[in-house]
């Protein structure tokens, strides 16, 4: 019996450019050619980050706007667009929120270290939280590190991240010494998982293969081993994010032509497993 599993791309993040990969997507026209690539690959979702006109980092409104229509008009709705919050040392937790007010995006990610960074915006992030869930906004929720891990299950033990209508994200190797992760990076992770579960009182789902209850969660990995860890993770039952902005290489060691043919490597080894990508209409199932 074949199981699916979610794949998303990356495909530039905040900082790389042209000199970095010349087909890493900069500007909306080329975001929406990446995204008709990645979707005839097998991806799910986009999570995308949008440039100002100097190709820097961006979460202007306006930028985004550019950047969302392209994508549309390339694939309409075949893909989850996940709109990005990273601030990258430029914005505030409040601009962060603003964004997301003002876009009403499907979906978003959110790094709990960078919207709730200390107890003084406690109150604010946890309205931000609560909105969404309302919205129907689907937030993936960054965790850095076993400590996000406990943090996470804080705020759901004290009920400022309601069950439901949203997923996490493992990020591996992003502290290591140059950002290269292994499949054992993700060990850590799947334990602080279940022991925050463990302590926040959730009887564990008999579906959950690693602890817990049914919230999903997917991993991504810096470095040239990221197609090894994202198999790792969907073996685990989880889901997978690949992409230009955490890594340029194929498993053999050679440049990757585009994102396209990261998501290929991915889907291609799981393969065999039975396992395979699921669409943007599943995901959006698996995570209401």
């Amino acid at each position: 019996m074949t199981r699916t599993f979610a794949l998303a791309v990356a495909p530039n993040g905040a900082r790389r450019t042209h000199a970095d990969h010349a087909a890493l997507p900069v500007t909306p026209a080329e975001l929406g050619q990446a995204a008709k690539a990645c979707l005839d690959a097998g991806a799910a979702m986009l999570h995308l980050h949008v440039r100002r006109p100097d190709a820097t980092h961006s979460l202007e409104v306006g930028d985004y706007e550019a950047g969302i229509a392209a994508v549309k008009q390339a694939v309409g709705d075949q893909l989850v667009l996940q709109v990005t919050t990273e601030a990258v040392g430029i914005y505030t937790p409040g601009q962060q929120i603003a964004t997301v007010h003002a876009l009403r995006p499907e979906a978003i990610s959110v790094a709990l270290r960078e919207v709730l960074p200390d107890a003084a915006h406690e109150a604010a992030a946890e309205a931000f939280f609560a909105w969404m869930w309302c919205e129907r906004i689907v937030a993936q929720y960054i965790l850095y590190d076993a400590a996000d891990v406990a943090h996470y299950w804080r705020l759901r033990a004290k009920g400022a991240i309601s069950p439901g209508r949203h997923w996490v994200l493992f990020v591996l190797g992003r502290y290591s010494a140059g950002q290269r992760s292994s499949p054992a990076d993700l060990l850590p992770f799947l334990q602080a998982w279940r022991d925050g579960a463990a302590g926040a009182g959730v009887t564990p789902d008999p579906a959950s293969s690693i602890g817990g209850d049914a919230t999903p969660w997917a991993m991504c990995a810096f470095g040239p081993r990221e197609s090894e860890c994202a198999l790792t993770a969907v073996l685990f039952g989880g889901h997978a994010r690949v992409g230009f902005e955490n890594n340029l290489y194929l498993p053999d060691g050679s440049l990757a032509a585009d994102n396209a043919a990261s998501l290929r490597a991915v889907a291609e080894a799981a393969a065999p497993l039975a396992l395979r990508p699921m669409s943007a209409n599943a995901l959006r199932e698996l995570t209401a």
